[in-house]
């Protein structure tokens, strides 16, 4: 087999831009063209057929958003710089899902309304704390599953306001464990108006995080004062300032009834579920992945054909930062039939795929791509 590794790029890029030595290109500066168009030009230039790729994660019970930022031990960290695209459809325990990357669909479909009830207490303009039950009817609220309903997590809000007519508001920011990183079943609740003045161990985007180890109540570090249990609506809040006399303390919350997600909206880096899982299922869906960067002087692209093309458009870059646009204008011929060559591939594999249309799912049970939230479009 022909040669293409890394090396064997590296040799054609300082042939092709006449820089056979270190003193004219270092081997550190040729391995940052040549890793730059593979990481970022390649993938929007091409979108290859080989670089389609089966993604899937896992559930938590309880938890319905997933973010692709903050948990480090997720599968799901970096998620955006590893893959570029997602495509339906989606699967949840074999079970063919909606997609969304619209909230307005997504929202309008599974709405957030929040519920703003009194907590049984008004205020007195000296005590600052109380604690008690959101839904004191919790136990017996249930779905037809059996699974008994919680509160949704980043959804909790006690308000009121003072004897000076200021406004108080505790909001909640979900407890992490201490190992996984991922949210428990507690919340700690924080002045959501002065957010920024909390001296906390972290914070991500002003917003304070905890990290416990279970169980969560024993740990030293648990908020006593200022907490909520999504799983009983239990709480104890603890106000900066006392709420007026007379003046009326407010809870509001999203109560859900968790089972086997049917949709995902992919918003802002982060996958969130409807309806809440009651228990871990399998995620899966289709991505478009980033290929891989070329770090050894062995390493091969994913596909050896790929080569000469990483090679021009390296050589490429290295002439449009020297400014030889003679040069430049001089290899995109070359460049362009590897972009053709390498593309064929792609285009053969697709041409025997049917292109949909809007009879071809009649007849199915399981509604094909149709629906909203559907590559279609929603109604």
């Amino acid at each position: 087999m022909a040669n293409a590794t890394l090396q064997f790029i590296r040799e054609k890029v300082r042939r092709i831009s006449d820089s056979p030595s270190e003193d004219l290109l270092t081997t550190a500066e040729l391995d940052q063209y040549i890793n730059t168009y593979i990481l970022y030009d390649f993938p929007e230039t091409l979108r290859l057929f080989n670089l389609r790729k089966t993604f899937s994660f896992y559930t938590l019970p309880n938890i319905d958003t997933y973010s692709t930022k903050t948990n480090t031990n997720s599968p799901l960290y970096n998620f955006l710089d590893k893959y570029i695209t997602i495509d339906a459809p989606i699967y949840v325990a074999g079970f063919q899902a909606s997609y969304f990357e619209s909230r307005d669909q997504f929202f309008r479909m599974y709405s957030k309304i929040n519920s703003i009830s009194s907590i049984g207490t008004s205020g007195d303009a000296s005590e600052t704390m109380f604690s008690g039950f959101i839904n004191t009817s919790q136990a017996n609220t249930q779905s037809t599953s059996g699974q008994q309903s919680i509160f949704l997590q980043n959804n909790i809000l006690f308000s009121s306001i003072d004897s000076f007519g200021n406004g108080l508001a505790m909001k909640d920011s979900p407890i992490l464990d201490a190992t996984t990183k991922n949210p428990t079943n507690y919340g700690l609740l924080y002045n959501a108006l002065t957010t920024n003045s909390q001296s906390l161990p972290s914070s991500i985007n002003a917003i304070p995080v905890l990290e416990l180890d279970a169980p969560y109540e024993s740990d030293s570090n648990f908020p006593g004062f200022n907490y909520i249990n999504y799983n009983t609506g239990k709480y104890v809040v603890n106000f900066a300032t006392a709420p007026g006399a007379g003046v009326q303390i407010n809870s509001q919350s999203v109560q859900v009834n968790p089972s086997r997600p049917q949709a995902m909206l992919f918003y802002d880096g982060a996958f969130t579920m409807r309806p809440v899982p009651d228990q871990s299922y399998e995620v899966s869906m289709e991505v478009f992945v980033q290929p891989t960067e070329l770090l050894q002087s062995d390493q091969t692209p994913e596909l050896s054909e790929w080569s000469q093309l990483i090679a021009l458009n390296a050589a490429k870059k290295i002439f449009e930062d020297r400014k030889d646009y003679d040069a430049v204008n001089m290899i995109m011929p070359s460049l362009k039939e590897q972009e053709i060559l390498i593309n064929r591939r792609t285009i053969v594999q697709m041409s025997s795929q049917r292109t949909p249309t809007i009879f071809q799912d009649q007849g199915s049970q399981t509604g094909g791509s149709w629906g909203p939230g559907s590559s279609w479009g929603g109604w």
